[in-house]
């Protein structure tokens, strides 16, 4: 039972949890219409301290779709944070006037203090760069509505997968399912941080391999997840300009991928993927925002506990 919960990590719920929310989320995207008085009189309070578009804008279209209403801030200075007030007053407030609420916080643990002082559930929508539950959420929901299983699949991931918040939630919850490899694509200076190799991967003994060309495997994927490499994360410029090219999928670099492959990438894209590609029929990554939704939804559903029959 959801019903009451936090959502501050994508590990806090149990695959079978995870699989409710995935199995409503498909519900709703196939006849949303028939939930849009889900949330009649509800209200979900949006707490953004630092600036969202995607997630904010997904939440908040969520909770309208579902037939409640919304309140919140997009930044704190229009907010009595301004005055110094403290996130365990914040939310004890709220609280008062909402019944659910969604925090995103510049500080990695604001949202665990939130839910510490918290009468009603409280969703991590990003803290720092540490967990974005909601973004794997809708990677899981993507891909399973597309692909038709969580379970068998060869998962490229490819850019920033050291500081990409997005990519380690992603490997660990796909972990949980049988039989997924992960092939690493990235320069050596943004490989996979080792304990996420160490604690994740070599312990659960899931196969892995790391490579720094996207060339030599896209064939043999069936996903292809793709982030930005940071000039910022790059000590030598050089450097980064000899690799920043490796790592932009153009028509070019499709032609050894498989057919039935799908791109998907968390956005805002830059130019790691190139705009010809959003003509082919592989690239996923608008319809991954529009899941994104779909799986809000459910998910905001599943902790107020509300039900259609």
């Amino acid at each position: 039972m959801l019903k009451g919960r936090h959502l501050l990590d994508p590990m806090d719920f149990t695959t079978s949890e995870i699989d409710e929310i995935l199995e409503l989320g498909g519900e709703i995207s196939k006849n949303p219409e028939k939930f849009s008085k889900a949330c009649q009189g509800k209200i979900l309070a949006t707490l953004f301290y630092e600036p969202s578009t995607r997630t904010r804008f997904s939440f908040e279209a969520a909770m309208l779709r579902l037939g409640g209403q919304v309140i919140g801030f997009s930044e704190p200075n229009s907010s009595s944070v301004a005055k110094g007030e403290s996130i365990a007053d914040t939310i004890r407030t709220i609280a008062c006037y909402a019944d659910i609420a969604v925090m995103r916080h510049p500080k990695e643990g604001a949202p665990r203090v939130a839910a510490m002082y918290s009468s009603i559930p409280v969703i991590n929508a990003g803290d720092g760069g540490h967990q974005h539950p909601t973004q794997t959420l809708t990677d899981l929901l993507t891909i399973k509505s597309l692909k038709g299983t969580l379970s068998n699949l060869t998962i490229g991931l490819c850019g920033d997968l050291k500081f990409g918040r997005t990519v380690h939630s992603l490997i660990k919850a796909m972990s949980r399912y049988e039989n997924n490899k992960f092939i690493l694509i990235s320069p050596k200076e943004l490989k996979v941080p080792d304990y996420i190799k160490k604690e994740v991967l070599e312990k659960n003994n899931i196969e892995f391999l790391e490579v720094e060309r996207m060339e030599d495997v896209i064939g043999k994927l069936d996903i292809l997840y793709m982030t930005r490499v940071q000039r910022e994360r790059f000590f030598n410029e050089e450097e980064y300009l000899r690799l920043k090219d490796s790592y932009i999928l153009d028509k070019a670099k499709l032609k050894g991928a498989k057919e039935d492959m799908i791109i998907l990438h968390p956005l805002p894209r830059v130019n790691e993927i190139a705009v010809e590609v959003d003509e082919d029929k592989r690239a996923k990554y608008f319809e991954q925002a529009k899941y994104g939704m779909f799986v809000r939804m459910a998910l905001i559903m599943k902790l107020l506990g509300v039900e259609v029959c």
